[in-house]
Formats: C-alpha cells, structure tokens, sequence
C-alpha cells in the first residue's frame, strides 16, 4: 500500500501496490474542509482498506474456524479498554502495516486472536502518536499566535522614545480647531480599540484612503495606558486628513474613573476564574487524559486577548460616548476595501447592532456559524433560553445605534450572563466576547449585507485573493493576523498595501511586506 501526497496537499493518491494501477484519486475541494484534516481522514481511510485487506484473509488463519466467530474475537479483543501503558516498553509492536502482515504471514501459530492483540497494540500506539502530534501543532500554534513579534516590540518602542523626544509627535489629536467635531452627529464615527500600533494604522489607512468624503470620517482609537504614547506618536507623525483622528487612552475618560467598572470587575472575576490554566502551557500538554481539543480550548485560554480591557470595552460604548447617536466599531485586524458612508443610510429598523450572518453563504466552512457553535446547549440554562439552531452573527465591523441602545438592558443583560457563566466555571461557554455577545444583543440585531464583512481570512486559506478583494471589509479573525510569520502569504498583501515600508519607523524595525 502507498501514499503520495502533493506538496500543497491538494492531491492525495492511495496504490495498493506496486506495479497496480491507480487505486484513488482525490482532489481536495477549495471549500468544505482543511486539506489538513483531509490528509489525516486519507490517513484512517488507507489503514481501513488495508485492515479490511487482513480481514478477508482471517479465515486462512483460523483453520476450522467461522467467519462469523474470527470477527467476534477481534472485535471483543479490539472492544477491551485501553490502559495507558498497554504499549509502553514493548519493542516488537510493528511500526508499519508492511510489518504487521510480514509478521503474520510468518508466524506459524496465528490465530484469530494474536492477529487481533497484535492489531489491537498497533492501533494505541498510532493513537498515541496522532494525539502526541496533534497537541504539539496546538502548541507551536499558541506560541506563534500569542507571542508579540520582535519587529512590532521595535516599533512601540522606538514610537515611545520619539513622543519624549519630539514635540512633533504629541501633538493633540485632534487639533484644538477640529474637536468640536467629536460630538458632532453631522459626521460619520468610527471607533477602533486596540493596543497594536501597526494593526491601528492599516485599519486607519485603509478607511481614510478608500473613503469618497474622509472630511467627514471621524475615527476614535481608544488604547491602553501603555500603549498611548506610542499611538499618539504614530497619528501625530502620519496624519490622515482631512479625516479627524482622535487618540485617547482608557484612563482618560471620564466615565472610566467614576466609581466601579463592571467591565473591570468581570475581568478580575474571569481571571480568577481562569487561573486554573495557569500552570502555564507545559502543564497543559503534559495531560496524558483529555482530549486534543480539550487541551487546545486551555491553551487557547492563556491567550492575553481574552483578559484584554480592549476585548472588552465595547460593551459600554454608550457610556463611553454619550453625544453620539451611531458608531461603526472596528476591529484591529481588519481591512478596509471601500467607502463605508453607506452604512449610516442603512434603516436599522429599531435595532440596536447591525451585523453580519455567519450561518449561510458559499463559504459553508466560515459561514455555517450558529449558536450552538459557540454556547454550550447541553447546560439547562442555555438549552433553556436559546435555540440552538439560530442563526450567528460577527463582531469586527458593526454598526451600533448607541440611542436604541441606552434604552435598552443589553449591557446588564451582558453582565448578568457573564456571571453565570463564571459562576458554572466557565460551563455555558469557555472563550471570547461573542458568546455573551449573542445572547445579550439577541432580538437586537439587524442583518447586513455580507459584502460589508468578510470573515475567516485568520484561520483557513480556502478564500482566494479575488474573492477578497470583492469585499468592502475583509476581517483576519483567528490565529494567523496578517503581522505574524504564521499569516497566509497569498492573503497577507490585501494588508500590507496600506503599509509604508518606506517609513524610517517600520525600515527601523525591519518590517517586511512578506
């Protein structure tokens, strides 16, 4: 039996032998799955043909006996459970399927019964090995994705160091003349929350150069203490008029220093909550029980965003900006391919957020997303209240009316559920903003046009460039954000457009465009 796969594992054809016409053939599809899973599928299924292969040949071991009682042998002896250390220390288990048949064609006492403890090692210790392997792509995965790169540590640093040495580069933003227009619903408002300088730049760009009238684009970057200087740095060196930028850091609003946050609260609690991962990711993949995807959801858990105040804060955008009417909010890994002005004309009908679906489209990979892909309905208290097969939506280009909103409860509503969810230890569901986020904002949502948000370019490369480039916001949600190496190459250029690697800070840093 071989296999051969393609280099881009596209193409996956099973022989059976030499000198035997092609067997199968598979071209992987664009759409439905990882060519990943695909090859490992393509694994199981090779094995399964040649298990079937000694199957047939079963009788010839047995001599005298059935059919019928060689298999219920093998499957009682497959069926026994498994202990850890059934294959530990043992040396003649055979590592290939070419060994195990050599091993019983040349065994002159096989019975049903050897061939399936032999088979039976053959398998735990393939089982071993795939999870072994699956939970070390999960760590090199974490790793890669939670770890901040040397080039963009080089970027806020030297950003820092500029805004105490140049008075060019704390200037007010925006300038003294232009502030008015802040609290001036005339204009359109955009908000954007993030501690990443050079993410905030593109996503600051690409909405400035792709608008038909920026005069009256309004863009609010809220940061971290931190990370202001830096931010301020960046808009005060790199203006983007006639546009209005505002830079302003967490602790410089006024709500903010009033009394308790519950946004601040709920994250000392999760964090608490939380510290039970903390034994750091060695201790995590050294569980020898849970399951690969277990193990995956804590790692994922370690990942700073989830304990991040700009994961959180936009829940309190009406308190944050009480004179406004209507924001979009952005998120940091995000794109933007055209003029986003048409969003105020949208009607939206007495909702509150206006959102994309994420459970139907042609991508039925990325858009098949429903609640019970993020909640846990085999908990009453989500099987009780919600339905699992309702339809999902996407956080990272919304449009909140902010005056619908401060007539409703969806930020206690968020609360409420947040502390549930700590109070069940995390059982309703384990990760994120969106989950609280679908049942506080349920019954409030008005569905946009998919073309003003395209999702999954972070974690799966099925979509093509062209498709991208049709869309009117392309959003890199998932591990691979286009400033890390672990970024698909073919998608990574719809970003770096909006970069100039010509600027002494990102040529300082060695910032490449691949």
């Amino acid at each position: 039996m071989q296999l051969h796969v393609s280099p881009s594992l596209r193409h996956v054809t099973v022989l059976p032998g030499k000198g035997v016409r092609e067997f199968i053939k598979v071209r992987v599809g664009p759409r439905w799955a990882s060519y990943r899973m695909l090859f490992y599928s393509l694994l199981f299924f090779t094995f399964l043909v040649r298990f079937i292969f000694v199957l047939s040949t079963v009788d010839t071991i047995d001599g005298d006996h059935s059919k019928c009682s060689t298999i219920e042998v093998i499957y009682r002896i497959l069926d026994e459970p498994v202990s850890e250390d059934e294959v530990q220390g043992k040396s003649d288990i055979p590592q290939t399927l070419q060994d195990f048949m050599a091993e019983i064609k040349e065994s002159s006492t096989s019975d049903s019964k050897s061939f399936a403890l032999k088979l039976r090692q053959m398998v735990i210790l393939l089982e071993q090995r795939t999870r072994k392997a699956k939970i070390q792509e999960y760590l090199y995965r974490h790793v890669a994705s939670s770890s901040i790169p040397k080039q963009l540590h080089c970027l806020t640093l030297k950003l820092a160091n500029e805004h105490s040495n140049n008075a060019a580069a704390r200037l007010q933003l925006p300038a003294p003349e232009l502030v008015p227009a802040l609290v001036d619903n005339s204009y359109f408002h955009f908000v954007l929350a993030s501690d990443n300088v050079l993410a905030a730049s593109v996503v600051a760009a690409s909405l400035v150069k792709n608008a038909l009238r920026p005069q009256n684009f309004v863009l609010h970057i809220i940061t971290d203490e931190k990370t202001y200087a830096p931010m301020q740095a960046w808009f005060s060196l790199h203006p983007l008029a006639p546009a209005v930028i505002e830079v302003k850091a967490l602790n410089q609003f006024d709500w903010l220093s009033k009394g308790k946050i519950p946004v601040l609260e709920a994250m000392e609690k999760d964090q608490r909550v939380r510290s039970k991962f903390r034994g750091g990711s060695s201790a995590i993949v050294a569980n020898n029980t849970e399951k690969p995807q277990v193990i995956a959801a804590k790692l994922q858990a370690l990942s700073p965003k989830y304990n991040s105040l700009m994961n959180h804060i936009r829940i309190h955008l009406p308190e944050l900006f009480p004179s406004l009417n209507k924001v979009v909010f952005l998120d940091d890994d995000i794109v933007i391919q055209t003029d986003l002005s048409p969003l105020w004309d949208i009607d939206m009908n007495g909702k509150v957020n206006g959102a994309v679906e994420t459970c139907r489209g042609e991508d039925s990979f990325v858009m098949s997303k429903r609640f019970k892909s993020y909640l846990n309905f085999s908990h009453p208290l989500i099987a009780n209240h919600f339905d699992p097969n309702e339809c999902a939506w996407a956080y990272g280009m919304n449009i909140f009316d902010l005056e619908a909103w401060r007539k409703s409860n969806i930020t206690l509503t968020y609360y409420h559920w947040l502390e549930q969810n700590l109070k069940s230890d995390l059982s309703l569901w384990q990760l994120g903003t969106l989950p609280p986020g679908l049942i506080s904002f349920h019954g409030q949502v008005r569905v946009i046009d998919p073309f003003w948000h395209m999702l999954g370019l972070g974690y799966q490369d099925n979509t093509t460039l062209s498709d991208a480039e049709m869309a009117g916001v392309i959003h890199f949600n998932g591990r691979a954000k286009p400033w890390l190496d672990i970024a698909f190459p073919q998608l990574r250029p719809l970003w770096a457009k909006y970069i100039d690697f010509s600027d002494k800070f990102i040529k300082g840093c060695h910032i490449r465009a691949s």
